[in-house]
């Protein structure tokens, strides 16, 4: 729509487009208003959308993702969790506001997730990881405590007042999920679990959504897609590094996905350095490195005793590790132009 297009203009074309039978994304910026039109091509065509008033420019829209897409929503989502918690403190992120997410990889006792959302706290972060179920690749490892879980962690926010984010594995869960956590995850192995995206799109809660570890930029995006298609726009990527040859390391970080997909999308995009490296030695020189590359946050896992970790204890940072990565990462921040508050 041209910068002084009126309402009644945009609502004109709006009503026509819906009369069609097609659907409708309004993406409401600053300066000026974007329609986004979804439906069979052969339908669009009918409509005459140039001789509308209020109309600067028609283009056509040739990628499969369409609402993920920045053509149809050209400012960056900013996603605010927490927000509808008396118990927490909202955080945002994205357009500009840095977060750290960090905690362990497993809830393992009520006594064990308070200690650590304290001790992410302490140290900076802004919102507590923690997994009340877990996918594992062995069957007879420790798969997480389910509901008993999301109450530890409940009780966690109570104490410190972080939003929560964790994983959801299965569509059955996801209004249990929901009414506990202020963020839920899909992890990399279950990206392409279409039947879960859209459980979590009609759920309403922000989703953090990981890339697969074989999945394309492209792949990730209309995952995306499947989420804001059911109506929850709240959606945050993650990149955590895709598997190749190389051995050295648990995944290969890719970095150069970060902007890329700040180019296609407008939906904001974290960095996860331990799932990348795998190990604790560099998490903090990786997340400087994605820092500068654009990213929007982190999630980073941490635990008061890496070596006794139910899971993932190799990647995890202790108190001092975690703590001097959150006071090495503040000068990139700021470099980049984003606020960590």
């Amino acid at each position: 729509m041209a910068p002084r297009a009126t309402e009644e203009e945009r609502d004109t074309i709006i009503k026509t487009i819906r009369e069609q039978g097609l659907d409708v994304n309004v993406s409401v910026g600053t300066e000026r208003t974007v329609i986004g039109v979804i439906g069979p091509e052969e339908k669009i065509r009918r409509i005459p959308l140039e001789a509308f008033g209020g109309v600067e420019n028609v283009m056509r829209v040739t990628k499969p993702y369409k609402r993920v897409s920045r053509e149809f929503h050209p400012e960056p989502t900013v996603v605010t969790i927490g927000a509808d918690r008396s118990d927490a403190t909202p955080v945002k992120l994205g357009g500009g506001a840095f977060c750290v997410i960090a905690g362990p990889c497993s809830v393992e006792s009520a006594e064990h997730i308070v200690e650590c959302a304290k001790l992410v706290k302490r140290c900076g972060a802004h919102a507590l990881r923690g997994g009340a179920y877990k996918p594992r690749t062995s069957p007879y490892s420790f798969q997480g405590h389910g509901e008993e879980g999301l109450k530890m962690l409940a009780a966690a926010r109570a104490e410190t007042g972080l939003p929560i984010v964790t994983e959801v594995m299965d569509p059955r869960n996801v209004e249990l999920v929901a009414e506990y956590a202020d963020v839920m995850q899909i992890g990399a192995r279950n990206m392409q679990n279409f039947t879960l995206l859209k459980e979590v799109g009609q759920a309403k809660r922000p989703v953090l959504l990981k890339r697969g570890m074989s999945a394309t930029v492209e792949d990730l995006l209309l995952a995306a897609e499947y989420i804001l298609s059911e109506g929850n726009t709240k959606v945050i990527l993650c990149e955590r590094g895709i598997r190749t040859f190389e051995k050295a390391y648990r995944n290969t970080a890719d970095l150069s996905a970060i902007p890329t997909v700040q180019e296609l999308s407008h939906l904001p995009i974290i960095f996860d350095p331990s799932h990348a490296l795998g190990r604790r030695r560099h998490i903090a020189t990786l997340s400087c490195a994605g820092i500068a590359a654009g990213c929007d946050g982190l999630i980073i896992e941490v635990h008061p005793d890496p070596e006794h970790a139910a899971s993932d204890g190799p990647q995890c940072l202790n108190e001092p590790e975690f703590s001097e990565c959150i006071g090495r990462i503040r000068p990139y921040v700021e470099l980049a132009g984003k606020v960590m508050r």
